[in-house]
This record gives C-alpha cells, sequence and structure tokens, in this order.
C-alpha cells in the first residue's frame, strides 16, 4: 500500500508553499484524516503544520508544544494540530479525549506520534522531514487509501 513520495524543498518558504499545495489537496475529503509529521528536532515539522494550516484562513498557528494539542476550526475544517514530544503518558492523550478530534472534516496532524502509540488513530500519511540549513526532503508515505489519494492528487 505504501506509495512514496520523495521531493526536496530549497527554503522554509518552499516548505510552506508545499505544505499548502497538500492541503488543498484534502479538499472534498470528508472522513476523518490522520498525518504523522516525523523527523528530529527542528527538521521542520511545525514549520510544514503552519503552512498545511495557513491554507484554511487561519493565520496565527501556534506549536502546540506546551499545549499538547492546538484545533482551529471554521465552516470548511477542523484541523488539530497534536505535539506528543512532552508526553510522559500516551494515557494523557485520552484523557483530553483524543478520540472526539477525529469526525468527519476532521485532521489531525501529529508531531512525534511514536510517543502517543496506542492511543492515536494510524496515519493515513506519514511525512519524515530531514534536512540541514533551509534545505528539507520530505518523504511521503501513503498508509491508507486517503493517503494515496492525497498522492495522486499532487502529482
Amino acid at each position: 500500500m505504501a506509495i512514496i513520495l520523495k521531493i526536496t524543498l530549497y527554503s522554509e518558504a518552499e516548505t510552506l508553499a508545499f505544505a499548502q499545495k497538500l492541503a488543498a489537496c484534502t479538499h472534498n475529503i470528508e472522513q476523518a484524516l490522520v498525518v504523522y509529521l516525523e523527523g528530529d528536532l527542528g527538521a521542520g515539522k511545525t514549520t510544514f503544520a503552519r503552512g498545511f494550516i495557513q491554507f484554511f484562513g487561519f493565520n496565527r498557528v501556534k506549536s502546540p508544544t506546551y499545549t499538547l494539542v492546538e484545533s482551529y476550526q471554521n465552516q470548511t475544517v477542523n484541523i488539530h494540530h497534536f505535539d506528543c514530544y512532552r508526553l510522559s503518558d500516551p494515557e494523557e492523550l485520552e484523557y483530553i479525549g483524543i478520540r472526539e478530534y477525529l469526525g468527519n472534516n476532521h485532521i489531525q496532524l501529529i508531531e512525534w506520534a511514536s510517543l502517543g502509540f496506542g492511543m492515536i488513530a494510524p496515519a493515513d500519511l506519514i511525512i519524515d522531514i530531514s534536512g540541514k540549513n533551509d534545505s528539507r526532503t520530505l518523504a511521503l508515505s501513503a498508509q491508507s487509501n486517503i493517503g494515496k489519494e492525497l498522492l495522486q492528487r499532487l502529482d
């Protein structure tokens, strides 16, 4: 099932633009969508999430590092940006009602998903971000039919 697309981006602006392009591809997907953002500290996961979220008209995008989740909702979309880096136990996600963030038209962007293992939904799309300085390599891997559809829309 894993369809992989690799892309190299050479600036933060290119990363933001690509994230917005992917966000545009989510148009008309009515079921829940789960995207894991993977990579080392400083790889650009939050930058990518910011670009994705800004596509939907949310100009102020905060990092969920200390709050665990930041939600952005309007008439078209419900986006929930999770950062599991500071989780001491995956069970904490159950306390904040993570399952309630998984309805139709909901998108979950999850950083450090492995730290929430057992509590978070399986990924539809995994985006592994790596690189140095301003250059980033993104490896996008579809994990479901929705993820596969998104990658096909990107082409």
